[in-house]
């Protein structure tokens, strides 16, 4: 039996506009490809409800999650959170949350799942920044360590923007490891601590990249986690609008074959989320996102397969 699953809803879309740089339709276009390329079967996508509220207050306020419901945010938090209030948004971001807190369920018991969104690693507890309304990852451990059902993990986030909300959440836990492989001169401006965080300047290249995330991997994955979490960018793609890492797309596979296979062989569950990717056409981001899916169908499903006994 096919234990992969990977969390979606059709209403991971939200009304922000035609025009706005965040391609909010990629989550659609990412599913239907993968259906019809044949990498997804229909039985493998399972739909999320909302996140619970005494969930997301695990790690946002109180009055933020309340405004944020209600649309009181102020102008300069709407501004800083850089997509427009409506209620779409709100139903969107409790549903890509509980996709990721069910992925991170899944993958303990079946060692991998996904999440077609999420990966919202820029939302601080008491705010939304940089097109992230609620920090998904941060709700998923803090529900699992509540229900003790894992306590340590690992973040690896291969965005090309800092992780910053995240690093800032688990800034004094020594049980959450943050790491970062980021453009030093990209945004945040002002960037936070991470547990590792390593810089990198414009123009990196497949190789470069590639060799520093092989020399990162046994060095983050002495932390021993019992779950890790997979932020796999669209953005370091060459073609990227804000990205500037100059990654090709086949730099961009090897990047997420180099961190699931290395999960893979620690024998460490690992869940997938698609975070940032802004390429100037739409296509070549949905592409790398389904990459990644391949690559999880690739090392867990297919590999798991084939050494089944017949």
């Amino acid at each position: 039996m096919n234990s992969f699953r990977i969390f979606y809803s059709p209403f991971y879309y939200a009304d922000i506009g035609e025009n706005h740089v965040f391609p909010i339709k990629k989550f659609e276009f990412v599913r239907d490809r993968l259906l019809k390329d044949g990498t997804l079967q229909t039985c493998e996508i399972a739909e999320p409800q909302p996140a619970k509220i005494e969930d997301v207050l695990l790690v946002h306020t109180e009055d933020y999650i309340t405004r944020l419901r209600n649309g009181t945010l102020t102008t300069r938090e709407v501004r800083r959170l850089g997509l427009p209030w409506s209620k779409s948004l709100v139903r969107r971001s409790f549903l890509a949350c509980s996709g990721t807190v069910n992925a991170a369920r899944h993958a303990l018991e079946n060692g991998v799942a996904s999440n077609l969104a999420g990966g919202t690693h820029h939302a601080f507890p008491d705010r939304g920044e940089g097109f992230c309304v609620l920090n998904d990852i941060a709700v998923a451990i803090r529900v699992l360590q509540k229900e003790n059902l894992a306590q340590r993990f690992l973040i690896v986030d291969c965005d090309v923007h800092q992780g910053n909300g995240t690093a800032f959440i688990f800034k004094d836990e020594a049980d959450v490891f943050t790491f970062s492989m980021h453009g030093a001169k990209n945004y945040p401006l002002f960037k936070e601590k991470s547990s590792l965080d390593i810089e990198l300047p414009d123009k990196t290249g497949d190789a470069e990249f590639l060799e520093i995330l092989d020399e990162a991997l046994p060095r983050i994955f002495l932390h021993n986690p019992d779950l890790v979490f997979y932020l796999g960018g669209a953005d370091p793609f060459e073609k990227d609008k804000l990205g500037r890492l100059g990654l090709t797309m086949e730099g961009l596979q090897q990047r997420d074959e180099a961190v699931l296979s290395f999960a893979k062989n620690k024998k460490i569950p690992i869940v997938t989320t698609m975070s940032g990717g802004y390429a100037q056409d739409i296509n070549d981001t949905v592409e790398i996102h389904c990459n990644t899916i391949r690559a999880v169908k690739k090392i867990f499903v297919e590999a798991q397969t084939q050494n089944a006994p017949a």
